[in-house]
């Protein structure tokens, strides 16, 4: 079988990954359009920090191609599509054949139609990362349009680096689509302790040039000496559209991952599926290893992914998922329990129906995310005792995220969907650290988060047997 993949992200990189670890005789081709190898975009904002550097972030070793007998182009840009040849075309001149294709072209930057927009900075590639860097290096001051993931994520960079950052946003408050407004005022506020300066309900009207800053609609200038752009992504599809694929807002998929065309697949960012696209990690790895499975001859079935964005960086810590905001006095099915306390930027929120946690919101440290989001992705029945769902200490007897009483199926990794179990299976094997863990499981090696749990279960598997971690 010869299966070409188009684009080397984390999407892209995963499948190759997970098809060779089912076909060791398959003939593999990945074209990534992007120079760099595969890396984890998740962490860009750490590169932007200074907290991380680019190798620190990379998915793969540039030796494991050669390893595992897969022919890896990087800079290569697919231009067109020959379904009834079979082949697909480069703009480097290559006529690579397939007998199965597998689109993972990801989504790119949305750039506002505004004059001098185009001058801006965009924020999505370890290219916009480097070269955000550098401009970074001469200035004192930016300004980050767009207070979304990204934009948020952008600004922490910026801050980190010792930039007076002014995040401007059309909202009325931070992160809309995850966050409910009091939950976005308390993120505002600990970013502003970070220094950034937060502006939402402006509208940019142009972007300056020189190291100007932004004019906003009521004239108001924003200085700035770099403006970056965080105003969301779109699916990449007119590969596929010129393809003669079915396109609505990504490029439809079945619950296989087959495109229009049986021989096409489409994973990631640029797949749509069940009228949903997926703008997270998780999603992308988990359709990532049902098209493997597909592909190479199992049968498997992606029934969509339930969403869990989750934000982890110094001084930010923030997890949302489902349903976080429902009008109480219209919506009488749906039990709300929250807790505010704005001195510590901390803010809990769960969001209960039919006795299931439909949706939560944890913004500051807090020591059940392990617990709600195992709640959540497993449609668990919820505790009787609300309160001991927020403060653990109050209910131990519901106490979840120590490793004794964590059950091997809760799952620890979002990401990777690795469970208590795999890791202890693991341990077992001989693994006594986190980088052996990772390597076996893949744990960690998403956005992160987990890092924290997994360090805890290995720690406690060593304590059982007296060995030292």
């Amino acid at each position: 079988m010869r299966l070409v993949v188009v684009g080397n992200g984390m999407a892209g990189a995963r499948l190759v990954e997970e098809v060779r670890a089912r076909d060791a005789g398959a003939e593999i081709t990945v074209l990534g359009a992007e120079t760099a190898q595969p890396y984890n975009r998740v962490l860009l904002s750490n590169v932007l920090a200074g907290t991380s550097r680019p190798g620190q972030v990379r998915l793969l070793d540039p030796s494991w191609y050669a390893e595992h007998g897969v022919t890896a182009v990087f800079g290569a840009e697919v231009t067109g599509i020959d379904r009834d040849a079979r082949t697909v075309a480069t703009a480097d001149g290559r006529r690579v054949p397939y007998d199965v294709l597998a689109l993972a072209t990801g989504s790119e930057a949305v750039v506002p139609p505004i004059p001098g927009a185009r001058d801006a900075f965009a924020f999505r590639t370890l290219d916009d990362c480097r070269r955000i860097i550098e401009a970074a290096s001469a200035a004192r001051g930016a300004v980050v349009v767009g207070g979304g993931l990204l934009g948020v994520e952008a600004a922490r960079g910026l801050a980190g680096r010792g930039l007076q950052v002014t995040l401007l946003h059309l909202a009325g408050h931070l992160m809309e689509r995850q966050l409910d407004a009091e939950a976005g005022q308390l993120l505002g506020e600990t970013l502003a302790g970070l220094g950034v300066r937060i502006r939402t309900g402006v509208q940019v009207a142009e972007v300056l040039p020189g190291p100007g800053g932004v004019r906003l609609a009521d004239g108001e200038v924003v200085p700035g000496d770099l403006v970056v752009l965080a105003c969301g992504v779109r699916p990449l599809t007119g590969l596929a559209r010129d393809a003669g694929l079915k396109v609505e807002r990504g490029v439809v998929v079945d619950d296989e991952l087959r495109t229009s065309d049986p021989a096409v697949f489409a994973v990631g960012e640029c797949a749509e599926h069940d009228g949903n696209v997926y703008g997270l990690v998780a999603p992308a790895w988990e359709q990532a290893a049902v098209a493997a499975e597909v592909i190479t001859g199992r049968a498997a079935r992606y029934r969509g992914s339930r969403l869990v964005t989750r934000l982890k960086a110094r001084s930010v810590e923030l997890a949302a998922m489902g349903e976080t905001q429902v009008d109480e006095s219209a919506d009488r099915t749906a039990e709300v329990v929250r807790f505010s306390h704005r001195a510590r930027g901390t803010y809990r929120k769960l969001v209960i129906r039919d006795g299931r946690l439909v949706g939560a919101i944890l913004l500051g440290e807090s020591p059940v995310v392990g617990t709600l989001t195992q709640l959540f992705d497993r449609g668990g029945q919820v505790p009787g005792d609300r309160a001991g769902l927020l403060f653990p200490g109050l209910a131990p007897a519901q106490q979840t995220d120590s490793p004794v009483r964590m059950p091997d199926s809760a799952r620890v990794c979002q990401c990777n969907n690795v469970t208590k179990g795999q890791i202890r299976a693991c341990w077992e094997a001989g693994a006594r650290d986190i980088a052996s863990v990772a390597a076996a499981t893949r744990a960690t090696t998403g956005c992160g988060s987990c890092r924290d749990a997994v360090e805890g279960i290995v720690g406690w598997l060593c304590e059982q047997e007296g060995v030292s971690a």
